[in-house]
């Protein structure tokens, strides 16, 4: 599936939304995502800006959303001792598993309601 396709579904967005976004038409929207036009430059900008990804990612270059905050999390794991150059990318089934386990660290350390006394 072609990205911006896929962006622009991700957020549950017409072709007509993103349009204003552009200041482009809805055609052109289409066009781009039928890829029988080129996106210049400065949309692809826009682009990357508006879905906070990469312009690579955008043109399919890479399946890394945003380079910047790939390093970040990087560098958070090198603290710890994980060099992820030394590992594969975790499945689908196991990014489901480690979401699973952090909604359930999450909940167990949520704040108790103190406004109800």
């Amino acid at each position: 599936m072609n990205r911006v396709k896929y962006l622009r579904e991700e957020k549950n967005m017409l072709q007509e939304d993103l349009a204003k976004v552009l200041e482009v038409t809805q055609k052109t929207i289409s066009n781009y995502e039928n890829e029988t036009r080129d996106i210049p430059t400065e949309v692809l900008k826009k682009l990357s800006d508006f879905f906070d990804v990469s312009i690579d990612y955008i043109l399919g270059k890479t399946d890394i959303r945003n380079q910047k905050q790939e390093n970040d999390i990087n560098e958070e794991l090198l603290k710890v001792g994980f060099d992820i150059k030394n590992y594969n990318p975790p499945t689908d089934k196991q990014k489901e598993q480690i979401k699973a386990l952090l909604e359930v660290i999450l909940k167990d350390n949520k704040k108790e309601d103190t406004d109800n006394d």
